[in-house]
């Protein structure tokens, strides 16, 4: 039970001492950067790349590394 305890102990104590020495930082805010027209259709477009790549083009991959659709395509490991 002592071990326990004391395994228990020092990871709080290590727990504790990660978050007090590395503070969470936020990038800071540039209004001429982030109302640029290109990163405005950034923020648009960026969500839909990442649905795209989830749902198509992941799964594809994944397809395209299976026989018989590896000898079909040729892809090579």
């Amino acid at each position: 039970m002592a071990g326990k305890l004391g395994k228990l102990a020092a990871g709080l104590v290590l727990g504790a001492a990660l978050v007090v020495s590395a503070p969470a930082q936020a990038d800071d805010h540039n209004s001429q950067r982030s109302g640029h027209p290109v990163r405005i259709a950034a923020y648009i477009l960026h969500p839909i790349g990442v649905i795209i790549d989830t749902l198509i083009f992941k799964p594809a991959h994944w397809l395209g590394h299976r026989e018989p659709f590896q000898t079909l395509f040729g892809h090579e490991d």
